[in-house]
Parts: structure tokens; C-alpha cells; sequence
């Protein structure tokens, strides 16, 4: 029996508390090695100077955007592959395992070339001017081009991850993060290339664990694989995708889009603010992955349990896991929200004395709120695993495009807060976010497509 199908009998079967972890634990490793990509970037540009970690700031949230709407269809195969394997169907999960590469690979060089092509008008209409403009550019055309390669792998991991098997994934995003840390020094410090080596470091990283992926995918050694013989689109097939892949790509677009406007009003403070800005989001990153991976593992938890028809055993999953990552948020948040270690950190990533104690505040203040993440993540999760993505790309809106520039608002016009408006907004939107979407759970939404398929 191999891993995965172990998994899938534990998750099924077996220990609640052992399935989550040994679900989560690979995906924190996961999501840690995918996050030290940026890091990476940012630890090295850092020695450069403020321009350039102001212009990597401007511009990855356009970049999370295109990356995000394609995460809609993979986490979409993640999902329904999962029930399908829940309830047995091999066949129909090999189908949509097709149907899943076939759409995430189009929609990655489709967007690809047109990102690269529209790149100068993006970053003129951001705001940024002279070095930061021209290095901006550079950066996004630079890794916009590496979509395809991406996408290979999220394929790879959303298609392990559907059957239970976390660990293939996590190992196969360490090779990357490792060739990046080897790039990275060579092209930024030892060729001289600037932001231009960040971004090419990133790219040729991904290209050998591309490679890996689509061997894997094609090979044949799970059950469930890729297999494009004789393929041709379902009808039903792609309307299950964008019934559950589309609210999910809107819901995570929009939200990158509202990031996109959050930096043209932190731009507005100056570029010491918009890299504090920058360092504190992936710090903050790092801190919020076990809440991350925690809704990563319920939505495959519940999916596979919705797909043998055990709700109860779902709803349980949920619970244990909430528990599990508020109280382990809460106490790492409180350990890192002090100032001495939380400026500790960022001196890590930037020598600048007017950065530091800008990105350590916020740093502080995001980290002792933390633990909001995990309810709003594992119910975000519940509601994913179960195919009711709409709720979750409601509420994944309005946490920017309501909640956060609504405070801002109020933090900056009527607190005259300054660069902490911006600070405390985060914060403050993403508590509203997890009490409405804890609402929204208690009141039995997350079950709306399950009800629907009985009647």
C-alpha cells in the first residue's frame, strides 16, 4: 500500500488528530520551502538597497494576482479529486486530474504572455517612478515567465495532495528552494545582476522541479495520474471546475487585487514604508503557515470524508484542527510580537535604520494577532473541502476590498495613524474576516452543496 492510499485510510478511518498532522506538517515544511523563494529574494536584494526591496514590494502582489486566479483551478482538482477518492471512483478522479492539467497549463501561458507584453503600463500605473519603475519592470517580466513551470508543480502538488500524499510535494519544492539559495548569491552578488539575477535565480529554479513534476504526473505510478491519450473535454467535468475552481480564482484575484491598491497607498509614505511593507507580509508569511496548511489539510480531509459520506467525521476535522493551530498561533504570535525579537527578525532582511523599526512595528503588530488566521483558515477549509467556494469568495473580498480599506480609512482620516493606519488594517480585517466566516459556518452555510446533492 503506498503512502497516499495509507493516508487516504487514515483520513477515512483512522486517528483524527494523526491524520491532520501528518496532512499539515509536510504542508508547513511545503509552504515554508515555496515561501523561502521570496525570502531568498528578499534577504539578498536587501543588501542592495531600499529601491530595489521597494520595487519587488510593488510588484509581486500583480504577480500573486495571475498566480492566485490559477490557483482557483488546482486547488478546484484538489478538491474534487478528493471526493472522488473518498468515494472510490478512480476513474473519474484520473478524469478530472486531465481536465485539471490541461486547463491550469493554457491558462498559464495565456497569462504569461499577455502579463509580459502589458508589464511597463502596470507598474507606470502603480505609481512607481524612476529606479523603482525600471526595476519593477525588469522583475515582473522576469517571473511572470516562469507560469508555466509554477503551475506544473501546483499541478503535481494538487494532485498528491487530493490522495493524501503531502510529503512528494514538500520534497520536490526543497529541491527548488535550495537551486534558488545556490542562484541567488551567483547572479545577484557575484555577476552583478540586480534585481534582473532575483528574478532569473526564481525562475531557472523552478525549471528542474518542472521537469520532475511532469515525469511524475505522466509516469504512471500512482493510480491516479495524468494520461492525455485520447483526451477530450467533459462537459461535466469542466462544469464541476468552474463551479468550484471559478468563486475560488475570483474570491483569491480580487483579494491579490486589493493587496495591489494596498501598496499604492502605502507607496504614498515613501519607500521606506513600502519596504517595511514588503518585509513584514513575508515574515508575517512564515508565521501564519501552520494556520495555512491546517485549512489545506481539513479541505482535503473533508473532501475525501464528504466523498465516503461521512459529514460528521468532516465536522470533526474541522474542530480538532481550529483548536490545534489557534493555540499554537497564539503562543508563537505572542513570543514573536515582542519588540526585541521581532526586530531581531527584520534586521535579518534590512540594514536600513529607517526601515527597521517601521517593518519591526508592523511585524509586532501583525504577529499578536495571528491566531485569527487559524479560525479564518481552517473554516475557509471546511467550506473548500465540502465545494462550497462561493461563501469563501465572498468573504475573501471583502476582507480587502471592504474590511481592510474601510479601516484604513478610519485608521489614517479620523486616527491620523500615518504608516500604523496601514498596519493596524491588516490586523483589524482579517479578525471581522474569521468572526463572519465562524458565522457563516455556525449557521450551516458550508453545507449548501451537499444538501443540494441529496435532493
Amino acid at each position: 500500500m503506498s503512502k497516499a492510499e495509507q493516508n487516504t485510510e487514515a483520513i477515512l478511518s483512522g486517528n483524527m488528530v494523526k491524520a491532520i498532522l501528518s496532512l499539515a506538517i509536510p504542508i508547513v515544511i511545503n509552504n515554508f520551502i515555496q515561501t523561502m523563494y521570496n525570502l531568498t529574494d528578499t534577504y539578498w536584494l536587501g543588501k542592495l538597497g531600499t529601491n530595489e526591496m521597494a520595487a519587488i514590494s510593488l510588484v509581486s502582489p500583480v504577480q500573486n494576482i495571475i498566480i492566485n486566479f490559477g490557483a482557483g483551478l488546482t486547488l478546484a482538482g484538489s478538491i474534487l479529486i478528493s471526493q472522488y477518492v473518498g468515494a472510490r471512483d478512480i476513474k473519474n478522479a484520473k478524469t478530472m486530474a486531465n481536465h485539471i492539467f490541461v486547463c491550469s497549463i493554457l491558462f498559464a501561458f495565456i497569462c504569461g504572455i499577455l502579463c509580459f507584453i502589458f508589464t511597463p503600463s502596470i507598474v507606470n500605473w502603480l505609481g512607481a517612478e524612476g529606479p523603482v519603475n525600471t526595476m519593477g519592470t525588469t522583475y515582473l517580466r522576469v517571473v511572470i515567465t516562469d507560469l508555466p513551470f509554477l503551475f506544473m508543480i501546483n499541478i503535481f502538488t494538487s494532485v498528491n495532495q487530493a490522495q493524501g500524499d503531502t510529503v512528494r510535494p514538500m520534497q520536490l519544492n526543497m529541491l527548488g528552494v535550495v537551486l534558488n539559495m545556490i542562484l541567488d548569491p551567483l547572479f545577484i552578488m557575484v555577476f552583478k545582476w540586480g534585481i534582473a539575477g532575483a528574478a532569473f535565480a526564481t525562475m531557472l529554479a523552478k525549471v528542474p522541479c518542472a521537469i520532475i513534476a511532469a515525469i511524475s504526473l505522466f509516469k504512471g505510478k500512482n493510480k491516479i495520474h495524468v494520461d492525455l491519450k485520447g483526451f477530450r473535454f467533459n462537459a461535466k467535468m469542466i462544469h464541476r471546475i468552474i463551479t468550484v475552481g471559478l468563486p475560488t480564482a475570483i474570491g483569491n484575484s480580487t483579494m491579490q487585487f486589493g493587496f495591489l491598491l494596498m501598496t499604492k497607498n502605502v507607496l504614498v509614505f515613501g519607500n521606506n514604508a513600502m519596504a517595511a511593507y514588503g518585509i513584514g507580509n513575508r515574515i508575517n508569511s512564515i508565521i501564519t503557515m501552520p494556520a495555512n496548511a491546517m485549512g489545506s489539510a481539513v479541505a482535503t480531509i473533508v473532501g475525501q470524508n464528504i466523498g465516503a459520506g461521512q459529514t460528521d467525521r468532516a465536522v470533526d476535522a474541522y474542530k480538532k484542527s481550529r483548536l490545534i493551530g489557534v493555540i499554537f498561533l497564539f503562543i508563537a504570535g505572542f513570543i514573536l510580537s515582542r519588540n526585541i525579537v521581532s526586530t531581531a527578525i527584520v534586521k535579518i532582511f534590512s540594514s536600513d535604520a529607517n526601515v527597521i523599526p517601521l517593518a519591526s512595528d508592523f511585524l509586532s503588530i501583525m504577529a499578536f494577532w495571528c491566531w485569527t488566521n487559524a479560525i479564518y483558515n481552517n473554516t475557509v477549509g471546511l467550506f473548500n473541502g465540502a465545494g462550497n467556494t462561493i461563501v469563501t469568495m465572498i468573504v475573501d473580498a471583502s476582507r480587502l476590498w471592504v474590511f481592510r480599506f474601510a479601516t484604513l480609512f478610519i485608521f489614517s482620516h479620523f486616527f491620523h495613524m500615518a504608516e500604523q493606519s496601514v498596519w493596524y488594517s491588516v490586523v483589524a480585517s482579517n479578525g471581522i474576516s474569521a468572526l463572519i466566516i465562524y458565522i457563516c459556518y455556525k449557521l450551516g452555510w458550508w453545507k449548501w452543496k451537499i444538501n443540494r446533492q441529496k435532493e
